[in-house]
């Protein structure tokens, strides 16, 4: 096999990968990304799988599979290891429970230098690969490949890795603010990765894609709650939580808590808001795709309101059925409720 052929063999295998990661872990995205031409579905799935990797790296020592079944942490470590040829990515075993604590791993305060070192290593491994313009291990050859060929800036991964880092030291924020200071670096900045695969009309699309990562991210912070407590974090402003008279630890769904979900679902909405004015602004493709994706998450509100807030006993999820009737109603129609929504915000904003 000749060299071209080999390297478009390696291609092959880690964009594969990276749809497999995206289709057990972000569904939502894997919805929403069928709605484009197969070029850039793939990098909107390499780009997910890079920054997927890393979440894990920094979330699944804690004893958990972001509400992975045993398959997907298989395949969290089946694609750990194309990054990672001597399996140093922390990833459960295939027949773990999930939940279970990785006994293998050192205790408390090694296990945090363990993890610190594995998520420097992947980083590391990035920017090595980046610089030499590509990688032997197929998931990170299709990250390297996405990352130079859409031109995606390299700044953005250093912010995305400085915020994983954190998760390390910090598990909670005092104000909006400070907790708006991690999300720059773990939600605003994918959507200014995204975007070059999006292949928008006008610059001014870049604040709207900002703001949709952190909808997507807020929206995921209220529907985790609980896990996150599990995990010793809490991804709320304790300014807020105090406002409302909340006592988070009692994990009680008391008047004062849906009071304060409530508030959180509105500045959550906001953002989407304000992220509906980036759609105009892309080709009619990646318009699609956004708005499958903007309908997807945000049904997930909707569906933590049908459950009168609860998000301690159950876990809000919008239907794998209603996923496809969404994505296959917006491919023929388009996202023009939210265009529609976006001209409203528009009005409203300069009135």
């Amino acid at each position: 096999m000749s060299d071209w052929n080999s390297h478009e063999a390696l291609l092959t295998e880690g964009y594969r990968e990276c749809a497999k990661l995206t289709w057990h872990y972000g569904t939502t995205y894997f919805w929403g990304a069928t709605l484009l031409p197969k070029p850039q579905r793939k990098d909107v799935y390499a780009v997910y799988a890079l920054c997927r990797l890393a979440d894990d790296i920094v979330d699944l020592p804690n004893g958990r599979h972001s509400g992975a079944s045993t398959g997907s942490a298989h395949i969290a470590r089946a694609n750990s290891a194309h990054v990672f040829p001597e399996s140093d990515a922390v990833a459960a075993e295939p027949d773990a429970v999930a939940g279970e604590p990785d006994r293998t791993l050192p205790d408390d305060g090694d296990r945090h230098a363990a993890v610190s070192a594995q998520l420097r290593a992947f980083a590391e491994e990035f920017r090595t690969s980046l610089a030499a313009g590509g990688s032997t291990y197929p998931v990170m050859a299709a990250v390297v490949h996405t990352v130079i060929t859409r031109r995606i800036d390299p700044e953005c991964f250093d912010r995305f890795f400085a915020a994983m880092a954190m998760d390390l030291t910090t598990s909670t924020y005092q104000t909006w603010e400070d907790l708006r200071d991690y999300m720059e670096g773990s939600a605003a900045v994918i959507g200014e990765m995204m975007l070059p695969v999006l292949e928008p009309i006008s610059d001014a699309a870049k604040s709207p894609a900002r703001s949709l990562g952190l909808a997507f991210q807020l929206t995921n912070f209220l529907r985790d709650v609980n896990e996150d407590l599990d995990r010793g974090r809490v991804y709320l402003p304790q300014d807020d939580l105090r406002l409302f008279e909340v006592d988070l630890e009692r994990r009680q769904l008391s008047p004062q808590w849906r009071a304060f979900l409530a508030y959180e679902i509105q500045r959550n909405r906001a953002l989407y808001s304000f992220a509906d004015t980036g759609i105009a602004m892309l080709p009619p493709r990646s318009a699609r795709c956004v708005g499958t994706a903007r309908v997807l998450y945000a049904q997930i509100l909707d569906e933590i309101e049908r459950n009168g807030y609860d998000v301690f006993s159950q876990r809000a999820r919008v239907p794998t059925a209603r996923k496809a009737a969404t994505a296959a109603r917006i491919m023929v129609t388009g996202p023009r409720t939210l265009k529609r929504q976006a001209e409203l915000y528009r009005r409203r904003s300069t009135n």
